[in-house]
Formats: C-alpha cells, sequence, structure tokens
C-alpha cells in the first residue's frame, strides 16, 4: 500500500508495539499524528497516575522521530460503554473479558471516530494481526497474534485500518526500537486486564461489587471450605482457592452465583471441566454481506492463546448459536468469547452463554450413582 502523502492517525499507548508503528508509518511516506487515549482514571499506590506516565513516553517517542501528537479522554465512555457491562456480566456469575469491549467499543468505534475528524486517510493500532481487503488475519507471530480480541470489528471499519507490525515478530519490533533508540525499547509489554493493569483483581472488583463469603462444595455436595464470593471465580481456575489436604490440586468445576456456592474437584483433567458444545450470542461475523450459513465446519478458539479447535456450527431458532466441537473443550466459560476462523482469517466471533452437559451435569440426567465419580 503507498502511504505517501497520506494522513494517519496511529494509536500510541506509550508501548513498544506503537512506537515502532510509528516509525514504520514515517518511514514509508504517511503523515502520522500520534493520539493517546486516556480510557481510565485512577492514582496509583504512589498517588500517581498511570496514564500521565504512559503518556510522557508517547511524548517522548514522538518528539523523537518529529510527529505531532494528541492525548483525548475517553473516560466517561468508556465506563459507559465497557465498565458498566463488565461488573452487569460479573454480577450474573459470567466471566467478561473488557478488552474485547474495548476494542468494539473504544478503539474502533469512539477513537476510530475521533480520527477520522482529524483528518485520518487510515487509522492504525499496534496490534499483531493483518489486514487485507478488509479481512482479518493472523499476526505473523502466532506467539503474539492478537486478531482474537479484534473479531468484533466489522469489515466497514477495516477498510480504514492498518496493522503495521502485524507482519512482524516480536523480536524484530524489539530490535526495531533498539535501532531508533526509542524511550520505550525495553518497556516491558503490558499484561491484565486493559483498565485493571497489574493490580489485584480481586480487591479492585471488591471496591464495585456486593459479595459475601460461601460455600466451595464438591459434587457431591460437601463442604470443602470458605470462599470470598461466587463472582470470583472462573470454571478451570486453580489459583487463589486457598484449599488443600492429600490429593491432586482443586479446581472450580461449576458456579452459582444464585446460591453463592462454588463447586470443586481434584485433578486438572476432571470429566467435570470438559464440554462437547455450547451455545454462544451477541454474533459478529466481520463481514456480514457473507455471512456464514449454517451448519458450517471451522476452527474457533475459546480462549486467547488456545490451539485452534475443530468445531461445527449451527443456529438455533432463537438466533443463537451452537457450536459443535469434534474434541471436548475444558473450561467452556460463559461470557468469553468463541472466535471462529478459517485457516488464518479470522471470521468473527460470538459470547459465550451456556456451556453444553459436563460429566456433572450429564450424571444427574441418567443418574450414574455418586461413588462412580
Amino acid at each position: 500500500m503507498d502511504l505517501k502523502g497520506k494522513t494517519v492517525v496511529l494509536g500510541m499507548s506509550g508501548g513498544v508495539d506503537s512506537s515502532v508503528c510509528a516509525v514504520l508509518l514515517k518511514e514509508q511516506g504517511a503523515k502520522v499524528i500520534g493520539l493517546f487515549m486516556k480510557n481510565w482514571e485512577e492514582l496509583d499506590s504512589s498517588g500517581n497516575c498511570q496514564s500521565a506516565k504512559e503518556f510522557e513516553d508517547v511524548k517522548a517517542v514522538c518528539e523523537k522521530i518529529d510527529i505531532p501528537y494528541y492525548s483525548v479522554n475517553f473516560v466517561k465512555e468508556y465506563k459507559e460503554r465497557v465498565f458498566t457491562e463488565f461488573l452487569h456480566d460479573f454480577e450474573k456469575g459470567l466471566t467478561p473479558n473488557p478488552d474485547i469491549l474495548c476494542n468494539r467499543e473504544i478503539k474502533f468505534d469512539v477513537f476510530f471516530k475521533k480520527a477520522l475528524k482529524l483528518g485520518a486517510d487510515y487509522v492504525a493500532t499496534g496490534h499483531y494481526c493483518r489486514n487485507h481487503e478488509a479481512t482479518l488475519i493472523k499476526g505473523e507471530d502466532s506467539g503474539k497474534d492478537q486478531s482474537y480480541f479484534l473479531h468484533a470489528i466489522k469489515s466497514s471499519v477495516l477498510e480504514k485500518v492498518l496493522f503495521p507490525i502485524g507482519d512482524l515478530p516480536k523480536t524484530k519490533v524489539r530490535e526495531l526500537a533498539e535501532k531508533y533508540n526509542l524511550k520505550t525499547k525495553h518497556k516491558k509489554d503490558s499484561t491484565g486486564i486493559c483498565f485493571i493493569g497489574e493490580r489485584n483483581f480481586k480487591p479492585f472488583l471488591q471496591q464495585y461489587l456486593k459479595t459475601k463469603p460461601g460455600n466451595f462444595i464438591n459434587l457431591k455436595g460437601e463442604v470443602q471450605g470458605i470462599h470470598s464470593g461466587a463472582v470470583f471465580y472462573t470454571l478451570g481456575q486453580r489459583r487463589g482457592l486457598g484449599l488443600g489436604g492429600p490429593g491432586e490440586r482443586w479446581y472450580v468445576v461449576d458456579k452459582d452465583v444464585s446460591s453463592n456456592t462454588v463447586t470443586v474437584e481434584r485433578g486438572s483433567e476432571h470429566p467435570a471441566l470438559y464440554s462437547d458444545y455450547l451455545k454462544a450470542r451477541d454474533i459478529t461475523w466481520i463481514n456480514p454481506e457473507q455471512e456464514i450459513k449454517t451448519p458450517f465446519t471451522c476452527q474457533a478458539k475459546i480462549r486467547y492463546r488456545q490451539k485452534d479447535q475443530v468445531c461445527t456450527i449451527e443456529k438455533n431458532e432463537d438466533g443463537e448459536l451452537l457450536v459443535t466441537f469434534n474434541t471436548p473443550q475444558r473450561a467452556v466459560t460463559p461470557g468469553q468469547s468463541i472466535v471462529f476462523y478459517k485457516g488464518n482469517i479470522c471470521l468473527g466471533g460470538a459470547k459465550i452463554t451456556t456451556r453444553g452437559p459436563s460429566y456433572f451435569e450429564l450424571k444427574k440426567e441418567v443418574s450414574i450413582p455418586q461413588d462412580s465419580i
């Protein structure tokens, strides 16, 4: 693509990825504008605002390569369109993914529209994925591919989106940051939920959710310990349970927020963790004109970094998707997203509402004796 003379508004986070994007775009002759988004207002333990620190890094990079930069405040939009839904899902016992919501509602909607108002011919981000003729393709670096988080973006938006580092491995991005001596060259990759960062998750949520202690129980209904609130736990979770005793480690195999109980069993491969199918809604096909005709066989991920799994998609009468897997899936988690692929092409995705019967649920239907578990 010839970018010479084109105006490209680049979303800059203060990290190494977007910093290198700025250099690459300028090298291609684009008129690059760095735009920093402030989505969250909160001081850290030292009384400093983390977003202010990140903007200082954006400023340093932009001044070094001589491009203009601005900061925009989307705190109100973020709280209304991402954080509120995030809390609502937690209260219902789901495990939401706010990073996907942030991409759909903020980065590729509010931010995208702001960039166009600034005269952008294209909008760019530092995501590890590729875009070919409004088709979302996995990033070249399979260990960093972020298409999972971008599945809810429409092709009409992708027509004006660039992913400058999508063809590069992370090691090359680091090399380029060193080559141009960017301030962010040794900066660690950010981890954790977008607005929470690397802080302790449970104390953060306790500021917003009313919770109370409840029982950890096993499949026989026997109490194994006390938890701090069912909303804080997710299927397949091992860490942070505080349960010990002889035998294999405990894992969360089910939870019920209405009774405030969390069901646990020993062993990472316990049958109660596995499901053959799931149901999902809030469906997004990246190219709505090519909506998948069901039944349809493709690959899917039910979590980031999972290997692609072969599945068949059907549509129920109520519009929900029924997704059946060739191989039982571990810890299918309502609230998370299932994302569909054909090879390296991301087709779209949906929000998981229900997991298919696990062994735990099937045993009740066929009256399997408790002792056989």
